[in-house]
């Protein structure tokens, strides 16, 4: 591709503007950017995804649970099923020894814990994203990156013999130049996406020399997830399905360097000193040490750069939130991508990934770090908080449930216009349709109108056609509710007229 006129980049290396694209560029190949490309890739848009390290799925991951908001959008991609017979199901959650919250109350189909190493989750997402054709160049490393008003230039470093990326790549010696409409990070805590657009990532390490280690245990633990904290001391031990187990612990009183030595009975006398026992470990074929940081971008977005999942926020393991937010912030920014680069909708849609996740990131940091702080509780104004908390929260509903929702993600709603319906913004659950489950017909990245039992769904949806889906309640309920590809209200009227409902699919899917 060809422009007219030579630029230099910021470090004054000849560039030549390239004529607008519909690609993008993914940076990271973790759950985030896989499900964001495969997303992407399903709906026509030509992605690349680039990945720093070599090809493989680790089995290193610190993420073991998916909660039940994650599964309903996962659900809409076909791979729910699939997970939930590799992973085992928890239906209740213990938390500080006193709290336990029954998770079969929760309004999903999904109303357990699905306990699943992170490893599983990203062979399920590469394998959609290959089959739906996204590109991927491995061993490669962004350097740098300059944006423009009809693109971005992305600076990277291949490794010797790297497959050439997608996307109008121009080599430089073992340089690349990666031309595309947009790019976005999901490349981690140490983006080098957010780096190169000069976004500061303010917070602090919350918790320092945090324990991890794969074992083999002689005792099986009563429990599928086994967590407590004890004075100075906390552990966590989960299964790997193939007879391993994951713990984690941290004890207050041991501050050292994260590549301080570590040996296998360091780790059993933290965990003995917060579970009263080891559990028999033996066999560790993976031991290291790492520190928890809590901190957030100010934005979300630079220009035609965005930022998901932990290069946008990292946060503490409690709660399990860490992968769940980053999966839920791909499920929110690829349709509205797709939208854009399809026509389909105006610029500013993207706007909206800032508004609608950058506070939703902010409740997790927030929830995730009271959580520790409460389970690690040691002064007494501290240890009587936690005692009122779960007290209030054993005994009051409302309480309970709003814990519920945020812990599982069912519970956060988007903002909605002033005067909108009462439904709008709102996460819709897998309500029964008159011909199928509702998550199943957002499968593909379509829009699903719900309309009345006795309305008719043939309606003329003219170029919609391959993005709508026309449903009929099972009810006699007479709102009609137009549902966003990620499972939320865009729209929703009672009885509304042909010309009200025209005007609806039109401010949300552009015109037909």
């Amino acid at each position: 591709m060809t422009g007219t006129t030579g630029t230099t980049d910021s470090n004054g290396t000849p560039r030549t503007p390239v004529t607008p694209s519909r690609d993008v560029i993914v940076v990271g190949a973790g759950p985030t950017g896989l499900l964001l490309a495969g997303d992407l890739a399903t709906a026509g848009i030509p992605v690349t995804l680039v990945e720093k390290r070599p090809h493989r799925i680790s089995n290193l991951s610190r993420a073991f649970v998916l909660h039940a908001r994650t599964l309903e959008q996962l659900d809409a991609r076909g791979l729910a099923d699939e997970l939930e017979s590799k992973g085992r199901t928890l239906d209740r959650l213990r938390l500080f020894s006193r709290l336990t919250i029954d998770l079969t109350t929760l309004p999903s189909r999904f109303n357990h814990l699905l306990v699943l190493p992170q490893y599983e989750v990203e062979r399920a997402l590469e394998r959609r994203a290959v089959e739906a054709g996204v590109r991927f160049a491995y061993e490669t490393e962004v350097i740098g990156l300059v944006q423009d008003e009809d693109g971005v230039t992305l600076r990277v470093r291949a490794a010797a013999g790297a497959e050439p990326a997608a996307g109008g790549a121009r080599e430089l010696g073992q340089l690349r130049e990666l031309r595309s409409a947009y790019v976005v990070g999901t490349d981690g805590m140490r983006s080098a996406v957010r780096e190169a657009v000069g976004l500061p990532f303010p917070g602090r390490s919350a918790i320092r020399s945090v324990v991890l280690a794969d074992v083999r245990l002689a005792e099986e633990p009563e429990t599928l997830l086994t967590v407590n904290a004890v004075g100075d001391a906390f552990a966590f031990l989960a299964p790997f399905g193939d007879g391993y187990y994951r713990v984690i612990g941290w004890d207050r009183r041991r501050d050292v360097a994260d590549d301080a030595p570590l040996d296998l009975e360091e780790v059993k006398e933290i965990t003995r000193l917060a579970l009263g026992r080891d559990f028999g470990m033996h066999d560790a074929r993976w031991m290291s040490r790492f520190h928890s940081d809590e901190r957030q971008a100010p934005a979300y977005r630079v220009g035609r750069v965005f930022l998901a999942g932990d290069a946008a926020h990292v946060h503490t393991p409690a709660g399990g939130q860490g992968m769940n937010t980053g999966l839920q912030d791909a499920a929110n920014l690829s349709w509205k991508l797709a939208a854009t680069l399809n026509g389909h909708a105006r610029a500013d849609l993207l706007d909206t990934y800032q508004s609608e996740r950058h506070p939703v990131g902010k409740s997790v940091l927030r929830s995730s770090g009271g959580l520790v702080r409460l389970a690690m509780a040691k002064r007494p104004w501290t240890l009587a908080a936690r005692t009122l908390l779960t007290t209030f929260a054993n005994h009051a509903r409302p309480a309970r449930t709003r814990m519920l929702g945020q812990i599982t993600g069912i519970g956060y709603a988007y903002p909605a216009p002033r005067g909108a319906h009462p439904l709008t913004g709102k996460r819709v659950p897998d309500v029964t349709l008159q011909n199928g489950r509702l998550y199943e017909a957002l499968r593909g990245g379509r829009f699903v109108l719900i309309t009345p039992p006795d309305a008719p769904t043939d309606l003329d949806t003219g170029t919609r056609k391959d993005r709508l889906t026309v449903a009929n309640w099972t009810s006699d309920r007479r709102t009609t509710l137009l549902v966003r590809p990620d499972g939320y209200t865009a729209w929703a009227a009672e009885n509304p007229t042909t010309e009200q409902r025209e005007a609806a699919l039109t401010a949300s899917m552009g015109q037909a």
